[in-house]
């Protein structure tokens, strides 16, 4: 049974063009996407693709002035502000971009009791805290730490074990490996694997294709807002990706390890 999915997805922003007349910027065009139980869904794309819309819109994070068309679907009911408020944080979690999410006046032993009350673990204790960062190759000692004395690195896995505290159903995670060197990246994307594996699902937004790949199930490539194939992830590997679509095995061919040989616009 399909997890989450969004149908013919599109998000434009609205703005005041003169006086008294309004534009609608499109951003987002007719995505249509979806992901299954136990699955690692990557999603990719050149800069300004629309990769980081996409997870907003999917969790209703938008500014008032986006104007959303298309539908959202968790465990096939159709979602609507309310209730995808009401997912978010329990059952859907997002792992965001920016750490500057993290908030600069609290230690981040408190953040992780907040996350605890928002997902509805009764009981949390600094034991439990221990834990979460641990899993993510962190100390207790950092417990007592403000944001602003953690690495770059640091910080983004203590997002992620915010985002997973509650043991939601679907995470999306947004360049969940930026700042991390190579072994704690791969170890980032071992737990999403790990997740997935153990009944849940994972949307995965990296610009380390490469990385994804290795631990993804299906990759979605976008382009100027617009998903232009849906590929299977084993199929960047076989043949150096000579059964990819053309844009995507530009893409992959383009990645230093292959050469640069790619041609990104494709």
């Amino acid at each position: 049974m399909t997890l989450f999915s969004v149908d013919r997805l599109t998000v434009a922003f609205r703005r005041y063009q003169g006086l008294v007349g309004e534009v609608d910027i499109g951003c987002l065009s007719d995505l249509t996407l979806d992901v299954v139980r136990g699955e690692v869904v990557a999603v990719f794309g050149a800069s300004g693709a629309g990769k980081s819309l996409f997870a907003h819109a999917a969790l209703g994070l938008l500014p008032g002035n986006a104007v959303v068309t298309g539908s959202i679907r968790f465990e096939g009911e159709r979602l609507d502000a309310a209730r995808i408020a009401a997912l978010r944080g329990r059952r859907i979690a997002l792992v965001p971009q920016s750490i500057s999410h993290l908030d600069p006046l609290a230690t981040v032993g408190r953040q992780l009791g907040w996350a605890a009350r928002r997902a509805g673990r009764k009981g949390f204790t600094a034991g439990d805290a221990v834990a979460a960062l641990d899993r993510f190759g962190l100390d207790g000692a950092v417990l007592a730490r403000y944001p602003h004395t953690l690495s770059g690195g640091m910080a983004r896995r203590v997002l992620l074990a915010i985002a997973t505290l509650g043991e939601p159903d679907l995470v999306i995670a947004d360049e969940p490996t930026n700042g991390l060197d190579p072994d704690n990246a791969d170890r980032v994307f071992g737990y999403l694997r790990g997740f997935a594996d153990a009944g849940k699902g994972v949307i995965v937004i990296s610009h380390d294709l490469s990385a994804a790949v290795a631990s993804a199930d299906r990759v979605a490539v976008l382009r100027d807002g617009a998903l232009v194939a849906t590929e299977q992830a084993a199929t960047f590997r076989e043949d150096g990706g000579a059964g990819l679509t053309p844009y995507a095995r530009a893409l992959w061919r383009a990645l230093p390890q292959h050469a640069f040989s790619g041609v990104a616009h494709a």
